[in-house]
């Protein structure tokens, strides 16, 4: 346990909100609106370069920006690879494509500075047009992914769009402190091979952290594994710290770890076994009852290092 630790006096119980991974849900369809403000870290800032070859450099097909190889038809048409793989011809003239490479415009693309993809929601950086696409695989400003993990849930927002909409569209549980003790609850445990129970969320030094808890195999072995997950970005994370403790009769399994950024997909988490990782019989023995239904109480606690 942390210095200092304790356990708060409450206790959540997750009994009656047990989910399946194989069950599906309707999809969100709200969108955040809010940006983020604080400042971006990119190459420089200025005006974007302006001319009639950005048109230029979008495909005509799905309009999204082309880069190299940069295909054309014999009468000049442009088309992005992706799209070339879907066609044998040309989608503006219909002439057969062929293999013919447009050097002249990608080496044109080489002088145009573009502004992030992200430039509203508070990334003001210029780009060379070869160096945007990477920068915006990593932009601290691109949407988070709605972190909550038994639906493909497609709603993407900054971090207080996205607590909403957890409370909101998911109905997760919402809790303030830096302590916790979670009791989980599932009648015949033999039946669950892949599963998860109900995200909770706590508010801890003005942050906010994702409790995670799902049955799934590890190779052939059945297994639960709790974890924690940060709003935020990587570097945000590594400045917490935080323990997990399981047991009962005399016995205790523990772990200590940095919570991973929701960046980070809780499948991502959970193949790397980044948690409290329980083996399906010491997690019934902890449950006592002959091992008829799954009673495991986790405590925890958040810590800034």
């Amino acid at each position: 346990m942390a210095p200092g630790g304790g356990v708060c006096k409450e206790i959540i119980e997750s009994r009656t909100k047990f989910m399946n991974y194989e069950i599906s849900m309707p999809k969100a369809d709200k969108s955040s609106t809010l940006a983020k403000t604080t400042s971006g870290s990119g190459e420089k800032h200025g005006m974007p370069s302006r001319n009639g070859v950005h048109d230029l450099l979008e495909c005509p097909e799905c309009t999204s920006l082309m880069y190299p190889p940069i295909h054309q038809c014999p009468n000049g048409h442009t088309l992005c690879t992706n799209c070339k793989r879907r066609h044998n011809c040309c989608p503006t003239c219909q002439y057969e494509l062929g293999n013919i490479r447009c050097l002249a415009l990608e080496k044109v693309a080489e002088s145009l500075e573009l502004p992030c993809r992200y430039q509203s929601l508070g990334c003001h950086d210029i780009f060379p047009y070869y160096s945007k696409l990477k920068h915006e695989q990593h932009c601290q400003f691109q949407p988070y992914n709605c972190p909550y993990a038994s639906c493909e849930c497609s709603v993407t927002g900054d971090i207080p769009a996205l607590v909403a909409h957890l409370k909101e569209d998911h109905m997760v549980d919402m809790h303030d402190g830096c302590t916790f003790n979670h009791r989980y609850v599932k009648s015949n445990p033999h039946e669950v091979e892949n599963a998860m129970w109900m995200l909770t969320v706590f508010n801890c030094f003005g942050r906010q952290f994702c409790l995670h808890f799902e049955a799934f195999s590890l190779g052939m072995a059945p297994v639960y594994m709790a974890f924690l997950r940060f709003m935020g970005e990587d570097n945000e994370a590594k400045k917490f710290n935080y323990t997990l403790e399981v047991g009962a009769f005399g016995r205790k399994l523990a772990w200590q770890g940095v919570p991973r950024s929701i960046r980070d997909s809780h499948r991502k988490v959970r193949e790397s076994q980044d948690g409290l990782i329980i083996p399906r019989s010491l997690a019934l023995f902890f449950s006592g009852a002959d091992g008829q239904e799954l009673k495991l109480r986790i405590t925890g606690r958040i810590w800034k290092v």
